[in-house]
C-alpha cells in the first residue's frame, strides 16, 4: 500500500518565524532540547516530511538549529556550511524545500565569533592565504566584509551581520523559485545571528 501523501505545513511565514522565536526563547531560558524523535514517533515520519522552516546555518558544532529552536525531527529543513553561504547546492536545496515540501520560511543563521567570517576579514585586511579548499570557501564572504567596511563598520560582529544580510538577499534574488514564492506572499527569507554566549538568536527582520 502506498504511503499517504504528507500534508504540508499550515503555518504562514510569520507563524513559522514566531514558532522559531518561541523555541529559541525556551532554549535560552532553560536549555530545553527536544530528544531525538521528540514527541512524534519516528515511524510516523517515514511517510514524508513537511518542515515549517528552512535554516541555512554555519557548520559550527555549537550552533545546531534543532536545539537552538527547540524543534524535533521533521520540523526543520537544515543546510549547514561554514560561514552560512549559499552556493548552488544550498540554493537548490532551498528551492526543493520551498517548491516541493511547502516550507514558508527560510532563515539564514549566522553566529557570533564565526571563524569563516573572521578568515574572510583576514583575507580582506591582510591578504591572508589559507591552505586547501579553505580559501575558496572563504571567498564568497569577502564581499560582505568589504561592504561592511565601506559602510564604516569594522568589527567582526558587523561583518557577520552583513554576511547574513548579503546571503539572505542573494537567496531571495538568485532563485526564480524563491523570488516567485516571495512575490506570491508564500515565503519569507529572514536573517538572524546566534549569540554563542547567551544562546539567543537576534533576528534581523
Amino acid at each position: 500500500m502506498a504511503a499517504s501523501p504528507v500534508t504540508k505545513t499550515s503555518l504562514s511565514a510569520d507563524e513559522a518565524l514566531a514558532k522559531l522565536k518561541a523555541g529559541n526563547a525556551a532554549f535560552v531560558a532553560g536549555g530545553a532540547c527536544t530528544p531525538a524523535g521528540g514527541p512524534v514517533p519516528i515511524s510516523t515520519l517515514s511517510a514524508g516530511q513537511a518542515p515549517f522552516a528552512v535554516v541555512l546555518g554555519c557548520s559550527d558544532s555549537r550552533t545546531p538549529p534543532e536545539h537552538v529552536f527547540t524543534t524535533g525531527l521533521g520540523e526543520l529543513f537544515i543546510i549547514r556550511v561554514a560561514g552560512n553561504t549559499a552556493d548552488v547546492t544550498a540554493i537548490g536545496s532551498i528551492e526543493y524545500a520551498v517548491a516541493v515540501l511547502g516550507a514558508p520560511l527560510v532563515v539564514v543563521m549566522g553566529h557570533s565569533q564565526c571563524g569563516a567570517v573572521e578568515a574572510a576579514v583576514d583575507v580582506a585586511s591582510a591578504g591572508t592565504r589559507f591552505p586547501g579548499f579553505i580559501g575558496d570557501m572563504v571567498q564568497p564572504i569577502v564581499p560582505a566584509v568589504l561592504r561592511a567596511r565601506r559602510e564604516g563598520h569594522t568589527e567582526l560582529a558587523d561583518a557577520i551581520r552583513t554576511n547574513v544580510g548579503e546571503v539572505s538577499d542573494h537567496i531571495a534574488t538568485a532563485s526564480e523559485i524563491v523570488a516567485e514564492a516571495i512575490a506570491a506572499k508564500k515565503l519569507r527569507v529572514v536573517g538572524g545571528v546566534y549569540d554563542l554566549a547567551s544562546g539567543k538568536v537576534d533576528f534581523l527582520a
